[in-house]
């Protein structure tokens, strides 16, 4: 039977594509100076959905691996034409975060952005430390939801959101489970597989309209499952928030401020 976190985000790559924020250029960095290195040799990028979590690897490593089960999100990871312009060698393998087929110690830095709280961490942290070489990196990653922007549209996001997960809870539709963001960094230290963890957060920017601000509640795995299961866009709340929205952005576009929350812990 196919893992239902995996079911969870097949059929809406098109949406996470078009309305996610790609990472900051600073987590690369970050996890080269704690790795050692001014540019690391193999990335792995656990759960990598379309390829927004490896982009920020481009000019910084020789060699990307994206690990995407769905298959429609890694079909957009693939023909992403920034990895054939910037010379360095990408693969996006069809496997899970416990499983990946890849060689014992054969890579530099392991990240998970926005994609950890969905993986079981017993096995796939003794996965991420099988395939790290000594002195490797790995890097569990999120931002906080949603963006700060406009106080009134922020409290209307959040409410949408929430609703959309006590409607999905009462149908009983998903099977998927998932594992508390704030309890990360313990579940790496307490792995026994890290010598030295960190719980680091940064700000980065962004910017978009009212379609962008309602699209990113779109894109939630809540909000996916229960459209894909015939829920109107007035049922799960889309409709109420976008008319909300447009009021308060105006038809501006306005400037996006993210918290990324960042768990490390070097093998």
């Amino acid at each position: 039977m196919e893992n239902p976190n995996v079911l969870r985000f097949t059929g809406f790559a098109d949406i996470y594509h078009q309305y996610r924020p790609k990472p900051p250029e600073i987590i690369p960095d970050l996890l080269l100076q704690l790795a050692g290195m001014d540019r690391a040799d193999h990335v792995v990028d656990l759960g990598c959905g379309t390829g927004l979590s490896t982009l920020i690897w481009i000019d910084r490593t020789n060699s990307m691996t994206g690990v995407e089960p769905s298959p429609d999100m890694r079909a957009v990871a693939a023909q992403r034409p920034e990895w054939v312009r910037s010379g360095a060698r990408a693969q996006f393998v069809a496997a899970e975060a416990h499983q990946t087929g890849l060689a014992e110690q054969s890579v530099d830095i392991v990240t998970a952005s926005q994609s950890f709280h969905w993986m079981d961490p017993v096995p796939t942290l003794a996965e991420i430390a099988r395939i790290l070489r000594p002195g490797g990196v790995f890097a569990a990653y999120d931002c906080d939801w949603p963006p700060v922007c406009d106080p009134v549209a922020d409290a209307a996001f959040a409410e949408c959101h929430q609703h959309a997960d006590e409607l999905l809870a009462e149908s009983g539709i998903s099977k998927a489970k998932k594992w508390p963001k704030n309890q990360h960094l313990e579940q790496i230290k307490k792995s026994g597989h890290f010598r030295y963890t960190r719980d680091l957060a940064c700000l980065n920017t962004d910017s978009g309209d009212s379609d962008r601000f309602v699209g990113l509640v779109r894109s939630q795995g809540s909000m996916a499952d229960l459209l894909k299961h015939g829920y109107t866009e007035a049922e799960v709340g889309l409709d109420g928030l976008r008319e909300i929205v447009q009021i308060r952005f105006g038809g501006r576009t306005m400037r996006w401020f993210w918290c990324y929350r960042i768990r490390v812990g070097i093998k």
